[in-house]
């Protein structure tokens, strides 16, 4: 995770209540949280590898969470998942184990020991562990490699691009802002300013602009940048994105 970041938490559940419910708990406790209401929207947010945790019901309209969970796994994608479900039988607990979760909370829980389990996941993450790719659309940027590819094509970056270019991916379908762009490419230096912000995302867009992924990085006016592409636009869009 890059300096100052906030751990960052996908809520995949069809019940409001309990989505509005886990954002504001969750944010308290400094997390940056997103949320999804429906199978298909978690899996098209999940897959993107830019979340820590993913807290996943397993009732779910249009995809259950037991097949999100079969699809992630079946992708690449590692993100420690949470399964959430109103059943509490053995078997439905093996089954979601056996598919890849890392652990099963049982409705109604104590939001106490969600926490507990979230940090306790966050915590056996080691930062020199291997992280899987970040993906938004065509565009794959592979922590470990430390490379970035669009649509087969690799796309050459500075380490300080490609700094910025995971930290914005990395919070995929969320605005960044210049701040916290600074604090997590630049840390401490004392040297860096916005305008050297502004700068290297121009870079970033230009060479990816030259493979025809320009599109993938926008600025929010006066507010910060945005990766995305239309599909994660479609299913962050409703929820808000705080």
């Amino acid at each position: 995770m890059m300096k100052d970041v906030k751990p960052r938490v996908l809520v995949v559940d069809d019940e409001p209540g309990v989505r509005k419910a886990l954002q504001r708990g969750l944010r308290a406790e400094d997390m940056d949280v997103v949320t999804a209401a429906d199978g298909p929207s978690g899996l098209r947010l999940a897959q993107t590898g830019s979340f820590d945790v993913v807290l996943l019901d397993i009732m779910l309209p249009g995809l259950s969470g037991y097949r999100v969970l079969e699809r992630l796994r079946a992708l690449g994608v590692t993100t420690p998942v949470l399964m959430i479900s109103a059943k509490d039988g053995e078997v439905d607990q093996a089954d979601g184990l056996d598919l890849g979760a890392d652990g099963y909370l049982v409705k109604p829980f104590s939001f106490v020991v969600l926490v507990a389990q979230v940090r306790a996941v966050l915590r056996r993450a080691s930062p020199d562990a291997i992280r899987g790719p970040l993906r938004i659309g065509a565009l794959e940027v592979d922590r470990s490699l430390r490379q970035v590819r669009y649509d087969g094509v690799d796309v050459a970056f500075s380490p300080r691009e490609f700094a910025l270019l995971e930290v914005l991916a990395g919070r995929a379908g969320t605005v960044v802002t210049k701040d916290e762009l600074l604090r997590a490419v630049w840390g401490d230096e004392q040297a860096a300013t916005r305008n050297v912000v502004e700068v290297y995302v121009g870079y970033v867009r230009r060479k990816l602009d030259a493979v025809g992924a320009g599109a993938l990085v926008r600025t929010v006016r006066g507010h910060g940048y945005l990766a995305s592409d239309p599909q994660l636009d479609e299913v962050i869009a409703p929820a808000g994105q705080g």
